[in-house]
């Protein structure tokens, strides 16, 4: 059993329907999400909906859609921050596509209600559970993938980061890189550190 406290208790107990579970997953994640929101939303884009608001819907949509059981593989913090970062990645692309509507003389309906739920989270929702994204959200993952990787700058941490987010274990990986899993845990966590940075 994860020790109390820990980020997968905290997933256990919310996928459980603990909502004691929310506050602290929120203490944990909220600023790093707004951060990601804040460089998702530049220029204009930033007076209609605050980056704020961006992270709050993102985290919203999690935790109701963790309750109802959407995200069963869920289980650690890493995966729990890649899903974030999709969903709060997602919530800015839908307020850029709805300004851009606007821009071309649309219906004049506020971007910002992209952040509301709905069918538009229905399609946040499903776009991250699909097995086959849709084009331009597979194009805007892959772009970050990519721009994260080469932050790295170390073709080493590269192979670490891309062999646990495939799913490796640290054993798996540590045998990969003929060392110990202490010295992959230390490893993640510098590219840990480094993305957080980055966002």
């Amino acid at each position: 059993m994860p020790p109390r406290g820990s980020v997968t208790h905290l997933l256990q107990q919310l996928q459980a329907g603990n909502r004691a579970a929310v506050q602290p997953l929120w203490e944990r994640y909220f600023r790093r999400l707004v951060g990601l929101a804040r460089t998702k939303l530049r220029g204009d884009l930033r007076a209609i909906a605050d980056e704020e608001d961006v992270a709050l819907s993102a985290f919203d949509s999690f935790c109701r859609n963790a309750e109802r059981g959407c995200f069963p593989q869920l289980a650690d913090r890493d995966g729990l921050w890649r899903l974030l970062m999709v969903l709060t990645a997602c919530k800015a692309a839908h307020v850029a596509r709805d300004q851009g509507r606007q821009k071309r003389g649309g219906d004049g309906r506020p971007a910002a209600e992209a952040l509301g739920s709905g069918d538009d989270e229905a399609s946040v929702v499903g776009q991250v559970l699909s097995r086959e994204p849709d084009p331009a959200f597979a194009a805007q993952m892959a772009e970050e993938y990519r721009r994260l990787l080469a932050r790295l700058q170390d073709r080493e941490l590269e192979m670490v980061a891309v062999w646990r987010m495939e799913g490796y274990t640290l054993e798996e990986i540590a045998e990969r890189l003929r060392c110990v899993p202490r010295s992959v845990k230390r490893k993640l966590r510098l590219i840990r550190d480094l993305w957080e940075g980055e966002v």
